[in-house]
C-alpha cells in the first residue's frame, strides 16, 4: 500500500513505530459519523480520509488533525478556507476536479466527435460531487450538448439509472465519490451493456472495464498524504500546511471496452494516452 510504504520510508513502520487503525465505510456515507466517533474515542493523533467524509469528521472533532488524501473541490465544498491557508484542523490533497471536468468533456468529444448527449452521475449526499455535476452541465451547455442528471443516493440506484440511458445518451461521466468508486464494477458493466462511452476521474475504474479516465494517480496522492502525517506527528499544524494539487495527470484508455461498445478511437487520440489497457 502506497501510504504505508511511504511511512516506512519516513521511518514509521506499522505496529512498530506507528499504530494504524483502518475503517472502511464500503461506500455507505451514513457510516461516516459512526467511524468518526470511534476515532475520537480512540484519541488518535491524526485522521486520514477521503474528502467526502471530511464534513462529517469535522463535526466529530475540531482538534484532531484531519488529512484528506483525495479532495474533489476542497474550497468550493467548504473543507478549507483556501488552498494556501486551510485554517482549522483540516488540510490535504486536491483532485482539482472542477478544473478538470471541462478537460474530461473535451476528451470525450475527441473520442467521439459526434457526441450529442451526456449523462452525468453524482452522489447527491456529497456536495463536491454536485458541484462537479454543475460545472459539467455548464461546460456542456457552452458546447450545445444535451445533459441528463443521474442523482444517486444508494447502490441500488446505479444499475437502473444507467439502464434507463439506452437510446437517450451517448456517454456517461461519473463524478468523483466514494460511493461510485465502491461500485465501479457495477457502473462499468451496466455502461458497457448500454454501449456508452464512459469517463472517470481515476484509472481504477478503467482497470475494471471503464472506457477512460483522466486525473492524478491515487497511490501518488496517498503517498503524499503520508508526508502530511509525518509533518503533523512532528508538531506541524494542519492550518499551516497548504493544500496541494497534483503535479501529474494521466489519460488511461481501455481498448477492450472500446471494442465492446463498437467505438473506433482516432489514432491521434490514442497516441496521447499515458496507458492503454488491452
Amino acid at each position: 500500500m502506497a501510504f504505508e510504504e511511504r511511512l516506512r520510508e519516513l521511518g514509521r513502520t506499522k505496529d512498530r513505530t506507528i499504530s494504524i487503525e483502518y475503517r472502511w465505510a464500503e461506500g455507505r456515507t451514513e457510516r461516516f459519523a459512526e467511524i468518526a466517533a470511534e476515532f475520537v474515542r480512540l484519541k488518535v493523533d491524526v485522521i486520514v480520509t477521503a474528502g467526502s467524509a471530511v464534513p462529517t469528521v469535522k463535526r466529530a472533532t475540531s482538534t484532531i488533525p484531519i488529512i484528506f488524501a483525495v479532495g474533489n473541490d476542497p474550497v468550493g465544498s467548504g473543507l478549507v478556507a483556501s488552498l494556501a491557508r486551510p485554517g482549522g484542523n483540516v488540510t490535504g490533497l486536491s483532485l482539482q476536479t472542477p478544473d478538470l471536468s471541462g478537460k474530461r468533456l473535451d476528451l470525450l468529444r475527441e473520442a467521439r466527435p459526434n457526441l450529442r448527449a451526456l449523462a452525468i452521475m453524482a452522489h447527491t449526499g456529497v456536495p463536491a460531487a454536485l458541484l462537479e455535476m454543475n460545472e459539467l452541465e455548464a461546460a456542456a451547455r457552452s458546447l450545445r450538448l444535451d445533459t441528463i442528471r443521474l442523482e444517486i443516493r444508494r447502490t441500488e440506484d446505479i444499475t437502473p439509472a444507467i439502464e434507463g440511458l439506452k437510446g437517450r445518451a451517448d456517454a456517461l461521466y461519473a463524478c468523483a465519490d466514494s460511493l461510485l468508486n465502491a461500485n465501479r464494477v457495477r457502473i462499468s458493466t451496466a455502461a458497457i451493456a448500454a454501449r456508452l462511452l464512459t469517463m472517470y476521474t481515476a484509472r481504477e475504474y478503467v482497470e475494471v472495464g471503464g472506457l477512460m479516465s483522466y486525473g492524478p494517480k491515487y497511490p501518488d496522492l496517498f503517498r503524499r498524504a503520508a508526508d502530511f502525517v509525518d509533518r503533523i506527528l512532528q508538531g506541524a499544524k494542519p492550518a499551516d500546511i497548504p493544500v496541494e494539487q497534483p503535479t501529474k495527470l494521466e489519460l488511461v484508455i481501455n481498448l477492450a471496452t472500446a471494442k465492446a461498445i463498437g467505438l473506433t478511437i482516432p489514432e491521434g487520440f490514442l497516441l496521447r494516452a499515458d496507458e492503454m489497457i488491452e
